[in-house]
Order: structure tokens, then sequence, then C-alpha cells
């Protein structure tokens, strides 16, 4: 079996009744992506479930299992040096609960291997506004917190908080994965902030967003609090720390 050079590092906590689907529609598309679970050690055999597709699926799907809940951001990080180390060039950040179309792996894939982008980000904002079955009081929270994020930073990302995104070997290579701060949704924002500050070309794909059908959120107001309030020591830090070196593009 060749190597796939794509992997999709999807977070559960909870998962069960969307773990086998998600990973069945991943592994069902035409490219050819893997799959990384990054289980917080789920009460509800999210874990089980994920080992009995890795039987089915051998070498393509892979479980990292931690303690407990540590965040969202700490879970991306473990996941993104694990993928790394196993020589991915391609790779994604996914929710496990159909929020996000996998079939739009493809479309973010083809931004970076094809298009020239740096970070492909699955944009529910850069066409308007693409979001299903949110209620209306969420759905202004998150539009308006993404333009507050670009008001406040400069980032020319209609979609700073997206958590569906591709990102290029490259990029988390140049990275001080330790160095990121933040473990909530304000870790998306600090992601694609330092790309761009780095010099890296950061695009918005298109995307419909459909709220979860099964299983429970993991939004709560702590979590957007730091999205909201985190970005001015994102800025500030920016302006007074030492500046990130800029990566020439190739």
């Amino acid at each position: 079996m060749t190597k796939s050079d794509c992997v999709v590092i999807i977070p559960m906590y909870n998962e069960r009744e969307n773990a086998a689907a998600i990973i069945d529609a991943v592994m069902g598309l035409e490219h050819g992506f893997d799959v990384l679970v990054i289980d917080d050690n789920s009460p509800d055999g999210t874990a089980a479930i994920v080992k009995d597709k890795m039987a089915e699926f051998p070498g393509r799907v892979m479980i990292t299992e931690r303690a407990g809940k540590l965040g969202l951001g700490t879970a991306y990080i473990e996941g993104f040096k694990r993928a790394l180390a196993e020589g991915y060039e391609y790779i994604f950040e996914m929710d496990a609960d159909f929020s996000h179309n996998p079939a739009d792996l493809e479309r973010l894939r083809k931004a970076c291997a094809e298009e020239g982008a740096d970070v492909a980000v699955g944009s529910r904002y850069v066409t308007g506004v693409n979001v299903v079955n949110w209620p209306m009081g969420r759905v202004l929270m998150s539009y308006y917190a993404s333009k507050y994020v670009r008001l406040v930073t400069g980032l020319p990302v209609h979609d700073t908080t997206a958590g569906f995104v591709c990102y290029r070997r490259r990029v988390l290579e140049a990275f001080d994965l330790d160095a990121i701060k933040f473990k909530g949704y304000a870790f998306q924002i600090e992601m694609k902030f330092t790309a761009h500050q780095m010099g890296f070309k950061v695009a918005e794909v298109p995307i419909v967003f459909v709220n979860r059908v099964l299983g429970t959120s993991k939004m709560n107001s702590s979590i957007f609090g730091e999205a909201v309030f985190g970005v001015i020591r994102l800025k500030w830090n920016s302006i007074f720390s030492p500046k990130r070196k800029k990566v020439p593009r190739s």
C-alpha cells in the first residue's frame, strides 16, 4: 500500500455517534487521506470505535490517546508533531461531527497542492455567511468575532476561528509549535496569524458549515472569550516581542 501524502487530524471527545461515520467518509475520498484521531480519554468508548476502524483500514487510521481533556489547541499540536514525524506533506484539521463536509478536503488540498497556498482555510464567511442550523445569536457572535479579529490584528482572513484547515508541511516545520499559547478557539486565530506574519500564503476556500446533528457541542463562553480577548495580547506580542523570521516562498 502506497502511503498517502495527506493526514486529517480529528480531535475527539465523546464522539461515539460520529466516530465511525466520519472515518468512513474520509476513507472513501478519491485522493486517499489518512486519519489521525486525538482522543482525550472519552468515557463513551470513542477510542474503541476508532480502534475497530484501525483494524479495518490498517496503516491508514491512527489514534493518539491522552489522559483527559487538555484543550483543542494541545490536541492539534500533538497531532501536528506526529504528522510531521510520519512524513506527511499536507496536514489537515477537521471536526468529528460533520460540521465540515469531508468532501471539501479535496478542495483544501487542491488549494495547497495546485494553487500555491501554504495554508488553506475552509471559510464560512469569505463569500457571505454560509452556516446552516446555527442559532442566529451564535452566527452573529462568530461572524462579528472574526470581523473584530481582522480589525485588531490586520489578519486578511474572513474566517479567523475556522477549524477546517490544510497546512503544507513546510509551514508547521517553520513554527515553534511549543510556543503556541492558546488552547481553545483562539488557537485557530494564533495559527493563522503566525503563518501570515511569517510570510506564508493563507488562502480561503468557501465552504458550507452545518451544525452538528449528533453528539454535544464543546463550545462554551470561556472558550469563546479566549478567542475574543486573547487577540489583543496576540497583537501586542507581535508588536513588542522579537519579530518572527519570514520564510521565503519556494
